[in-house]
């Protein structure tokens, strides 16, 4: 069977195609996401989209890193800053965000609630951040289309977008980026149709 047409910008099959959906941002802050594998490809993540609009956003794949790639990539002490619920159970404890200064870059796990722990547990590097929680975050734009176990809880793309804007201090540069997830979401949540 020969294999489906792929876009050759966002790499995913022709049907698939995010393209459309990307809005270029110029964002101020480095974002580096640590995608879980079985995250790779999947048709209803938001980090391909992300990683198409943002200027600066860096994918790295895995679940557990070699902890010499991770602190090259983390770099010096006080340099990211971890994006990461402060509600899991079992979580180490980790140094508070230092208010009033921007971070050197935001750090984000993207993976199902369960394989992100479980990445955060398996990276000491990680554990080792200060983290940063969203606050009073509004309405999830997912829907129906990825459940997530906590009302809080929110996509990457979401949750980078609110981080973001809060920490450069310009929330509004992020606000085409998440309308056109509403599309995305909108699109991928209609039933497929025979053809």
């Amino acid at each position: 069977m020969a294999p489906r047409p792929a876009c050759p910008h966002c790499h995913r099959p022709l049907r698939g195609c995010l393209c459309s959906f990307a809005r270029p941002v110029a964002n101020k802050l480095p974002l580096l996401v640590l995608q879980h594998p079985l995250e790779v490809g999947h048709p209803k993540g938001s980090v391909p989209l992300l990683q198409l609009s943002l200027a600066r956003c860096r994918v790295s794949t895995g679940e557990q890193f070699d902890p010499a790639a991770l602190t090259d990539w983390l770099g010096p002490p006080g340099h990211s800053l971890l994006l990461y619920p402060e509600l899991a159970p079992g979580l180490p404890t980790a140094a508070a965000a230092p208010s009033g200064t921007m971070p050197g870059q935001l750090v984000v796990i993207d993976g199902t609630w369960r394989k992100s722990l479980k990445m955060l547990l398996l990276n000491p590097g990680l554990q080792a951040l200060p983290r940063m929680a969203l606050r009073s975050p509004p309405p999830s734009r997912y829907g129906s289309l990825r459940q997530a176990p906590q009302a809080e809880q929110r996509s990457t793309l979401e949750a980078c977008c609110q981080a973001l804007g809060q920490l450069e201090q310009a929330p509004e540069t992020y606000l085409a980026l998440l309308a056109a997830f509403d599309d995305f979401v909108q699109q991928r949540s209609r039933p497929a149709t025979a053809g």
